[in-house]
Protein backbone atom coordinates (compact mmCIF):
# COMPACT_ATOMS: atom_id res chain seq x y z
CA UNK A 1 0.00 0.00 0.00
CA UNK A 2 2.78 2.19 0.54
CA UNK A 3 3.46 2.18 -3.70
CA UNK A 4 0.07 3.65 -3.77
CA UNK A 5 0.57 6.49 -1.36
CA UNK A 6 3.78 6.94 -2.63
CA UNK A 7 2.52 7.56 -6.84
CA UNK A 8 -0.32 9.13 -5.35
CA UNK A 9 2.27 12.14 -4.18
CA UNK A 10 3.22 11.91 -7.44
CA UNK A 11 0.13 12.17 -9.24
CA UNK A 12 0.17 13.80 -12.77
CA UNK A 13 3.55 12.72 -13.95
CA UNK A 14 2.60 10.24 -16.56
CA UNK A 15 4.66 7.06 -15.05
CA UNK A 16 3.08 7.66 -11.28
CA UNK A 17 -0.62 7.93 -13.54
CA UNK A 18 -0.12 4.95 -15.23
CA UNK A 19 1.67 3.11 -12.16
CA UNK A 20 -0.65 4.34 -10.06
CA UNK A 21 -3.72 2.76 -12.38
CA UNK A 22 -2.30 -0.71 -12.45
CA UNK A 23 -2.50 -0.80 -8.59
CA UNK A 24 -5.70 0.78 -8.04
CA UNK A 25 -7.55 -0.66 -10.80
CA UNK A 26 -8.99 -3.98 -9.03
CA UNK A 27 -10.27 -1.83 -5.79
CA UNK A 28 -11.88 0.85 -8.42
CA UNK A 29 -13.52 -1.88 -10.30
CA UNK A 30 -14.67 -3.79 -6.68
CA UNK A 31 -16.09 0.08 -5.62
CA UNK A 32 -17.46 0.94 -9.42
CA UNK A 33 -19.28 -2.83 -8.98
CA UNK A 34 -20.50 -1.62 -5.46
CA UNK A 35 -22.25 1.71 -7.05
CA UNK A 36 -23.50 -0.36 -10.19
CA UNK A 37 -25.26 -2.85 -7.82
CA UNK A 38 -28.03 -0.30 -7.21
CA UNK A 39 -28.42 0.56 -10.83
CA UNK A 40 -31.11 -1.30 -13.17
CA UNK A 41 -29.59 -4.07 -15.12
CA UNK A 42 -29.94 -2.74 -18.66
CA UNK A 43 -27.80 0.28 -17.72
CA UNK A 44 -25.91 1.81 -20.57
CA UNK A 45 -22.89 2.31 -18.40
CA UNK A 46 -20.50 -0.83 -17.25
CA UNK A 47 -18.36 -0.50 -14.41
CA UNK A 48 -15.05 -0.73 -16.25
CA UNK A 49 -16.55 2.65 -18.27
CA UNK A 50 -17.14 3.84 -14.88
CA UNK A 51 -13.85 2.68 -13.58
CA UNK A 52 -12.24 4.61 -16.68
CA UNK A 53 -14.09 8.18 -16.16
CA UNK A 54 -13.53 8.22 -12.76
CA UNK A 55 -9.97 7.80 -12.88
CA UNK A 56 -9.66 10.78 -15.59
CA UNK A 57 -12.02 12.98 -13.32
CA UNK A 58 -9.52 11.98 -10.24
CA UNK A 59 -6.17 12.32 -11.39
CA UNK A 60 -6.58 14.38 -14.41
CA UNK A 61 -7.95 17.65 -13.23
CA UNK A 62 -6.14 20.22 -10.87
CA UNK A 63 -3.19 18.93 -9.11
CA UNK A 64 -5.20 17.46 -6.00
CA UNK A 65 -2.84 17.09 -2.79
CA UNK A 66 -3.80 13.12 -1.70
CA UNK A 67 -3.77 12.64 2.07
CA UNK A 68 -3.26 9.20 1.36
CA UNK A 69 -5.16 6.19 -0.06
CA UNK A 70 -8.06 6.00 2.10
CA UNK A 71 -8.57 10.20 1.10
CA UNK A 72 -8.00 8.49 -2.43
CA UNK A 73 -10.91 6.06 -2.57
CA UNK A 74 -13.20 8.56 -0.79
CA UNK A 75 -12.73 10.78 -3.46
CA UNK A 76 -13.59 7.40 -5.85
CA UNK A 77 -16.75 6.99 -4.50
CA UNK A 78 -17.82 10.68 -4.88
CA UNK A 79 -16.98 10.70 -7.87
CA UNK A 80 -18.53 7.40 -9.39
CA UNK A 81 -21.85 8.76 -7.49
CA UNK A 82 -21.24 12.15 -9.64
CA UNK A 83 -21.27 9.91 -12.94
CA UNK A 84 -23.95 7.70 -12.26
CA UNK A 85 -26.20 11.04 -11.32
CA UNK A 86 -24.86 12.83 -14.05
CA UNK A 87 -26.19 9.84 -16.66
CA UNK A 88 -29.14 9.81 -14.81
CA UNK A 89 -29.93 13.27 -15.79
CA UNK A 90 -28.65 12.94 -19.24
CA UNK A 91 -31.00 9.95 -19.67
CA UNK A 92 -33.73 12.02 -18.46
CA UNK A 93 -33.39 15.03 -19.90
CA UNK A 94 -36.38 14.76 -22.03
CA UNK A 95 -38.53 13.05 -19.48
CA UNK A 96 -40.79 15.51 -16.66
CA UNK A 97 -42.90 14.07 -14.28
CA UNK A 98 -41.98 10.86 -13.14
CA UNK A 99 -43.41 9.33 -9.98
CA UNK A 100 -40.81 9.38 -7.17
CA UNK A 101 -40.48 5.92 -5.80
CA UNK A 102 -39.78 5.39 -2.00
CA UNK A 103 -36.62 4.13 -1.17
CA UNK A 104 -35.11 3.05 1.78
CA UNK A 105 -31.42 3.21 2.56
CA UNK A 106 -30.85 0.17 4.35
CA UNK A 107 -27.20 -0.94 4.71
CA UNK A 108 -27.42 -4.38 2.80
CA UNK A 109 -29.70 -1.96 0.29
CA UNK A 110 -28.05 -4.12 -3.09
CA UNK A 111 -30.96 -3.77 -5.58
CA UNK A 112 -30.90 -2.91 -9.21
CA UNK A 113 -34.47 -2.28 -9.51
CA UNK A 114 -34.58 1.87 -8.84
CA UNK A 115 -34.65 3.66 -12.37
CA UNK A 116 -32.73 6.98 -13.14
CA UNK A 117 -35.55 8.86 -11.74
CA UNK A 118 -34.82 7.56 -8.16
CA UNK A 119 -31.18 7.97 -8.39
CA UNK A 120 -32.26 11.62 -9.50
CA UNK A 121 -34.73 11.62 -6.15
CA UNK A 122 -31.78 10.12 -3.78
CA UNK A 123 -28.94 13.12 -5.45
CA UNK A 124 -31.35 15.69 -5.11
CA UNK A 125 -32.23 15.02 -1.57
CA UNK A 126 -28.60 14.14 -0.27
CA UNK A 127 -27.96 18.17 -1.70
CA UNK A 128 -31.07 18.70 0.79
CA UNK A 129 -28.94 16.81 3.82
CA UNK A 130 -25.89 18.53 2.65
CA UNK A 131 -27.31 21.67 3.74
CA UNK A 132 -28.36 20.26 6.96
CA UNK A 133 -25.00 18.08 7.75
CA UNK A 134 -22.62 18.10 4.78
CA UNK A 135 -20.81 14.70 7.04
CA UNK A 136 -23.88 12.48 6.33
CA UNK A 137 -23.93 13.76 3.19
CA UNK A 138 -20.60 11.89 3.21
CA UNK A 139 -21.30 8.98 5.53
CA UNK A 140 -24.19 8.32 2.12
CA UNK A 141 -21.34 8.51 -0.12
CA UNK A 142 -19.11 6.08 1.25
CA UNK A 143 -21.92 3.76 3.00
CA UNK A 144 -24.25 3.36 0.11
CA UNK A 145 -22.55 4.57 -3.35
CA UNK A 146 -19.33 3.43 -2.59
CA UNK A 147 -20.07 0.11 -1.03
CA UNK A 148 -17.43 0.46 2.22
CA UNK A 149 -18.15 -0.84 5.44
CA UNK A 150 -18.88 1.02 8.70
CA UNK A 151 -15.22 0.88 9.68
CA UNK A 152 -13.26 1.62 6.14
CA UNK A 153 -15.70 4.71 6.31
CA UNK A 154 -15.17 5.61 9.56
CA UNK A 155 -11.11 5.58 9.06
CA UNK A 156 -11.65 7.86 5.53
CA UNK A 157 -13.22 10.40 7.48
CA UNK A 158 -11.39 10.27 10.50
CA UNK A 159 -14.15 9.41 12.69
CA UNK A 160 -15.41 7.06 15.27
CA UNK A 161 -17.45 4.06 14.01
CA UNK A 162 -20.07 5.27 16.87
CA UNK A 163 -20.19 8.49 15.27
CA UNK A 164 -20.57 7.02 11.65
CA UNK A 165 -23.12 5.08 12.92
CA UNK A 166 -25.02 8.31 14.69
CA UNK A 167 -24.75 9.42 11.20
CA UNK A 168 -25.71 6.85 9.05
CA UNK A 169 -28.74 6.52 11.34
CA UNK A 170 -29.55 10.16 10.90
CA UNK A 171 -29.41 10.40 7.31
CA UNK A 172 -31.13 7.33 6.49
CA UNK A 173 -34.07 8.52 8.46
CA UNK A 174 -33.87 12.09 7.39
CA UNK A 175 -33.39 10.63 3.42
CA UNK A 176 -36.44 8.16 3.65
CA UNK A 177 -38.78 10.72 5.10
CA UNK A 178 -37.52 12.94 1.50
CA UNK A 179 -38.39 10.30 -0.21
CA UNK A 180 -41.61 9.54 0.86
CA UNK A 181 -43.58 9.14 -2.48
CA UNK A 182 -45.84 12.89 -3.29
CA UNK A 183 -42.52 14.56 -1.07
CA UNK A 184 -40.64 16.87 -3.24
CA UNK A 185 -36.70 16.56 -1.63
CA UNK A 186 -35.58 19.83 0.74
Amino acid sequence: MSNITQLLEQAGEPDANSQLFELVYSELRQLAAACMRTERPDHTLQPTALVNEAYLRLVGGEGVSWQGRAHFFGAAGRVMRRILVDHARARNSAKRGGIREKLELLDNMATSEHGPETLLAVDAALEGLGRIDPRCVRVVELLFFAGMSQEEAAEVMGVSVKTLKRDWQFARVWMERQLRPGKDPA
